[in-house]
């Protein structure tokens, strides 16, 4: 399965307006779980939010039901969904008890240890973002931000901590640009027509 037809989850060939019975998007839950949980992250990341709101946003939207979404991605047959959620829902699953267990001394992780936790994830998305980018246009841009904001994290980690902050800044265009993706995919179903287009493929 190709990444074109991640398109076809995300509003690219879907009906003109819902009929009921058929399989649920479950996209738009993985969306929404990303996108708001990333958003609530950076609240904290830029001193706005304290850790807890995160933690139990991060372990029950942004880890459980973006989880859920991709197991469900995975049924209908959308590997890149399939990956794309499952794998980030156990990145916010993995994040929050790391930050359980360093406040309560179980497994306790120093500040490079969680940069290299985001090196991985860094590496990660980097894998996937041509697959968004061959998507749509919207897509494309969920990723290459996220992309940069790991890298932006990564180099705040293990340099000068400001890099944080300004990854949180870019991490909130981030999970604004997926609350979009996901909002173009429920208004073209509640309204038949695309009222928030994606654009076309970044890359052939």
């Amino acid at each position: 399965m190709n990444a074109n037809t991640f398109s076809n989850q995300i509003g690219a060939a879907e009906p003109a307006a819902h009929t009921h019975g058929t399989h649920g998007n479950p996209a738009v839950v993985g969306l929404a779980g990303f996108g708001m949980t990333t958003i609530l992250l950076q609240f904290h990341n830029v001193g706005w939010a304290s850790l807890g709101p995160v933690i139990w946003t991060g372990l029950i939207f942004g880890g459980l039901a973006q989880l859920i979404a991709g197991l469900h991605e995975g049924r209908i047959g959308n590997n890149f969904g399939y990956t794309a959620f499952t794998s980030y829902g156990c990145f916010w699953i993995a994040l929050c008890l790391i930050q359980i267990g360093n406040a309560t001394g179980l497994f306790p992780v120093s500040h490079s240890d969680v940069g290299w936790f985001l090196v991985i994830w860094t590496i990660y998305t980097a894998v996937m973002t041509p697959g968004a980018m061959r998507n749509s246009t919207g897509l494309g841009l969920v990723f290459i931000t996220l992309l940069i904001g790991f890298i932006l994290l990564v180099i705040g980690h293990f340099g000068p901590a400001i890099f944080n902050v300004i990854a949180g800044y870019e991490l909130m265009l981030c999970g604004a640009l997926a609350l979009y993706v996901m909002a173009h995919t429920i208004y073209k179903d509640a309204f038949g027509r695309d009222l928030l287009p994606v654009g076309k493929p970044m890359i052939g």
